[in-house]
């Protein structure tokens, strides 16, 4: 493959992972996880919806090998993106690598913690979880508001299990689901 073609292939690439990464950031943004789901609307609380909302999107990726690379650059852009959003709201250039280390830990942490409830689309497992961790360690966070975050979360799965390949490669995900808020 030549110069050009790799340039232009990588452009579309990063193209197609901004179209997915915008999509994200909307479910994440979800009324539902915060009003219903017990998530506080903070730094804290945005971070936690955008871990799950990016273990959901992974695992519908694990599943396929040709959305290997794109998983990976997605988490890559979620990375990248809230290290630049700490730098944004004026977190000091030396504390931004440990906390982006602290926050990089809390992601993978979530990923192991969750993976055998979301594995099974155990909605009482992934409540327990997050009622333990997610919700408790994110300051404000309810836990007992645990059970409606796992069945929204749950959901989401399922949303995300009926894409196809070729929609996620195209840069196409979910309308943002509509909210359970009364």
């Amino acid at each position: 493959m030549g110069i050009l073609a790799r340039l232009r292939r990588d452009r579309r690439n990063r193209q197609i992972v901004d179209q997915l990464w915008d999509q994200v950031v909307a479910s994440a943004r979800d009324p539902a996880r915060f009003v219903e789901g017990g998530l506080p609307d903070t730094l804290e609380g945005r971070f936690e919806s955008l871990s799950l909302e990016m273990i959901v999107l992974v695992r519908r990726c694990a599943g396929e090998p040709r959305l290997k690379d794109l998983s990976q650059d997605l988490v890559d852009r979620f990375m990248t993106d809230l290290d630049h959003s700490m730098r944004q709201i004026g977190i000091s250039y030396l504390a931004v690598p440990k906390r982006m280390r602290r926050f990089a830990a809390r992601f993978y942490t979530r990923v192991r913690d969750c993976e055998p409830a979301f594995a099974k689309a155990d909605e009482d497992r992934l409540a327990e979880v997050l009622a333990r961790t997610v919700l408790t360690e994110a300051v404000g966070g309810r836990p007992d508001a645990a059970p409606r975050l796992a069945h929204h979360m749950l959901r989401q799965q399922a949303r995300y299990a009926n894409l196809s390949a070729e929609d996620i490669l195209a840069g196409r995900l979910l309308e943002p689901p509509v909210t359970e808020v009364a």
